[in-house]
This record gives C-alpha cells, sequence and structure tokens, in this order.
C-alpha cells in the first residue's frame, strides 16, 4: 500500500510564521477576502499542515516513512483530557515509551526530525471525535479544570519540545459551551504565548454548529482554525453524497448537501475572522456508500474501515474515477466493493488550492498524512505545489 521512501525534497528552509492580526474592529462582519488579500511587496506563503493519528504507529507508517518537506505543521492526534482537566497522552506506549525511530515514543520521532525539517511546527493536538471530546463541556466550565486543562498542556508541550497545542472539541453545541470554549482558549493563551507557541482550533464546517461560538472573539486567541471541509456526507445520512464538495450545489438534495468548503469559509468571513487564520481542510479518505451508484441514493451499507477508505486505496479495484468539476469533488463507482465513494484526488486539490490563494486564506490541511499516497498523485504535495505555484 504505501511505499516507505526517505523524502527526497526538503521543501523550503524556512517558513515565515503567519502573521497575528489585531482583535476585530467594529463593522468587521461586513469585511470580505479581497479585504486580506497580500499586497504587491508581500510574498504569500501558505500553511500546508497535516494531522498524523497515533494509531497509525501500529501500521508501521513511524515519522521517518512520511514525506514532511511539503509540511508545514505536523498535527499530532490526539491527547485526550480527564473529568478534572488534565490533559493525557491517550496511547501512553505509542506516544512516549515505543522504540521509533531511534528514540522513545512517536512525539520524540516527529520533533528529532525538525533539525531536518527546521520549517516544520509539531503541535499536540487535544480531543477529537468520542471519548476525546467527551469531557470538554465539563471542564470548560470550571475554572478550576480550566486552569488544571491549561497548566497541564503546557507540561506536556515542554516535556516533549513541542511548538504548541491544537484544541479539536468535538464541538461546542450550546451557546453557554461556546463562551467557555473561548474561556478555554483565553486561559491556554495566557500559558502559551505568542510568537513563541502556536495556538490551535479544530471547527466543524457546518453553521449549526458554528452559530454557538463567538469567532470574532475567538480568533483574538488562537493562530489557526482548522475547519474541517469534510464528512457532509456519511453513514449518518439516508443517501449517497459528497462528503467534501468545495462549492454548494445549485440545487442541494439534501440539508448535508448544502454545506460546502465554500460556505463553511464564507460564514468564517463574515464573522470577521481574519482570512490568514483560516486553514482548509482536506480528507485523504474516501467514505463510501455500498448498493448505490450515483450521488443522492439510497445505500445498503458503508465500505472500507468504519466506512472509510483510505486515499491511498483510491479509487477502489474496477471503479471508475469521476471529477465533478462543477462542486469540486471526486468520487468513484462501480468498484467492486466500495459502491459509490467520495473523496478527494489531485485534481480537486488543485482547485482547492487555488480557492485558497485567491481567498488570501492561511492555507490547507489534512485529515491524515499516513493515508496520502506519494509522488504526483499526493495529496499533500499536489497542496503545496499549487499554493505556491510550482
Amino acid at each position: 500500500m504505501y511505499s516507505f521512501m526517505t523524502p527526497s525534497f526538503a521543501g523550503p528552509d524556512v517558513w515565515p510564521s503567519l502573521p497575528h492580526p489585531a482583535p476585530p474592529v467594529a463593522g468587521a462582519s461586513s469585511l470580505t477576502a479581497s479585504a486580506f488579500a497580500p499586497t504587491p511587496l508581500e510574498i504569500p506563503i501558505f500553511a500546508n499542515a497535516a494531522y498524523y493519528p497515533n494509531w497509525r504507529i501500529y501500521k508501521k507508517q513511524p515519522p521517518s516513512t512520511l514525506r514532511l518537506g511539503f509540511v508545514s505543521h505536523v498535527f499530532y492526534a490526539f491527547a485526550w483530557v480527564k473529568e478534572d482537566g488534565q490533559v493525557y497522552l491517550s496511547d501512553e506506549w505509542a506516544d512516549s515509551q515505543m522504540p521509533v525511530d531511534g528514540t522513545e515514543g512517536c512525539l520524540r520521532a516527529f520533533t528529532q526530525l525538525k533539525r531536518q525539517y527546521p520549517q516544520m511546527k509539531v503541535i499536540l493536538s487535544v480531543g477529537g471525535g468520542g471519548k476525546g471530546s467527551e469531557n470538554f463541556a465539563k471542564v470548560a466550565r470550571s475554572p478550576p479544570a480550566v486552569e488544571k486543562f491549561a497548566s497541564s498542556a503546557r507540561a506536556l508541550v515542554d516535556q516533549f519540545d513541542l511548538d504548541g497545542i491544537d484544541v479539536d472539541w468535538e464541538h461546542p453545541s450550546t451557546t453557554q459551551q461556546g463562551v467557555d470554549y473561548i474561556y478555554l482558549l483565553a486561559q491556554l493563551r495566557t500559558v502559551l504565548p505568542a510568537p513563541r507557541y502556536v495556538l490551535t482550533s479544530a471547527l466543524p464546517a457546518g453553521e449549526w454548529a458554528l452559530k454557538h461560538i463567538n469567532l470574532a472573539v475567538a480568533q483574538q486567541y488562537v493562530d489557526l482554525f482548522m475547519v474541517m471541509c469534510y464528512d457532509f456526507s456519511g453513514p449518518w445520512v439516508d443517501r449517497s453524497g459528497h462528503q467534501a464538495q468545495l462549492y454548494t450545489p445549485a440545487q442541494p438534495h439534501s440539508d448535508a448537501a448544502s454545506i460546502s468548503c465554500q460556505s463553511a469559509v464564507t460564514y468564517f468571513l463574515a464573522q470577521g475572522v481574519h482570512a490568514k487564520k483560516i486553514l482548509m481542510g482536506i480528507p485523504a479518505y474516501g467514505r463510501s456508500f455500498v448498493g448505490a451508484q450515483d450521488l443522492n441514493q439510497p445505500y445498503l451499507e458503508s465500505g472500507g474501515e468504519d466506512g472509510a477508505f483510505d486515499y491511498s486505496e483510491l479509487p477502489r479495484p474496477g471503479a471508475r474515477e469521476i471529477v465533478d468539476k462543477t462542486v469540486g469533488a471526486t468520487y468513484c463507482v462501480g468498484g467492486d466493493d466500495g459502491g459509490f465513494v467520495s473523496y478527494d484526488n489531485t485534481r480537486t486539490v488543485e482547485q482547492k488550492a487555488k480557492f485558497v490563494t485567491n481567498l488570501g486564506l492561511g492555507g490547507l490541511f489534512y485529515w491524515h498524512i499516513a493515508a496520502d499516497k506519494r509522488g504526483g498523485d499526493s495529496l499533500l504535495e499536489t497542496g503545496y505545489n499549487t499554493l505556491h505555484e510550482l
């Protein structure tokens, strides 16, 4: 499935830090992306970030096997949080003890690679789906627990020589939780001051979740928002659909089909978020709808592992790959086992990267690097090259 080779391209020697803008001003909600476009004297440098889930070490994909020369930030996923606010490693053996690349644990294996890739930031992501986020609401409501969250997160940053923390609370679901989320970010920023440390937060793309958060205030405490522009459709909907379309179709067939990368970015900008603080997410996996052969069809079940196939496994054997440039989505149909599978390929990533540069956004990120292909079919490499017009 994977060809484990040492990266032959090291990327740029230095990635300039993304700007840390001033707090929003009155009327910020009316600003458009053009207000944040680079001036003629600026050299646009875009982030090209990637998550690494710690369980992939058990698939023989240690950090040394990854092509990191195209990567500005590695988000190591996940640490979790206890009810009292203590942030802890979700797999202490894999994260800090297992022999990996001549050191102890995957975290140290990543940070030792910063000597080879000086542009790369290594950031610990806290949360994720399911158990990873189940205690966030309770912790964020309690100032003592938030204090413990911040201090224990900073302790892990110091212990493993990391560059910062990513908050992946999935997701604040009430107005009060939105307020508490901002309080949590503010306390983290206190113990992780900019520009020495990076503080980011991953958020869903749908307004149904974002409406609970005052993004204009939240942006004062973070360097980047990781906007999860994927999982628009999946086994939780009753008909097949695009899971990461760039544009909303003229006639969406469902509420899920009305969400797109464009609708998410438009919402963030309308709330006064600085364009350079927005990283648009790319899925390196496909959502499967077995039994469907086209968009908006009923299906029998989901194929792959937990309803998804790694991008490196796509298109499926015997399937026909189709790119819909109108909405910016790829899918394959007619394969032996996948039915209708929705994903991104290099053509749609190129389309999305151009969307990012045209709006002057901060860049792209990928979930996740270990599911990517290599060479000319790599999503990360395509994104990097398109963002920087290489």
